[in-house]
């Protein structure tokens, strides 16, 4: 009969766990002492403008001021997909958490020249520039035409 079976040696099996035993301490090491981590300064809202969201009959989404109620933008069927996409995303989120549909989308430009958009009835977040300086840029024209404080 033969024997279809690979011997390691046993050299090679002691540097694999030594090599791993390294591994699990330096791991440990960086997270109680914060050693080779990144963190940036936490980050001021220099403008905000809240948003309220209508769906119109002609396909177009309202977003208007939800101070005042004026009007930011229209966006017609077929313009700035990312936007209607990324606002679509997040109501629909809120309609399978059972969430009302009133609160307004917080769009922020920060300090650090990012911007985000927040679901004030969920607490979700999305960071903008993570799809681009173009898609993030839809966004950025809301807030000049909305003149968010």
């Amino acid at each position: 009969m033969l024997d279809h079976t690979t011997r390691v040696p046993r050299s090679q099996v002691v540097r694999i766990l030594l090599l791993t035993g390294f591994a699990v301490v330096a791991v440990a090491i960086g997270r109680v002492s914060d050693v080779g981590t990144t963190r940036l300064p936490e980050a001021q809202a220099v403008q905000v403008l809240d948003l309220t969201v209508q769906d119109r009959s002609d396909g177009a989404v309202a977003l208007s001021d939800a101070r005042d109620g004026r009007l930011v933008a229209t966006v017609q069927p077929g313009e700035d997909g990312f936007l209607r996409a990324a606002l679509r995303v997040m109501a629909q989120a809120r309609l399978r958490e059972g969430l009302p549909r009133e609160p307004p989308f917080r769009l922020t430009r920060w300090d650090n020249g990012t911007l985000s958009l927040d679901d004030l009835a969920s607490g979700r977040r999305i960071n903008l520039e993570a799809f681009g300086p173009t898609n993030a840029a839809a966004f950025a024209r809301l807030l000049q035409q909305g003149r968010g404080a």
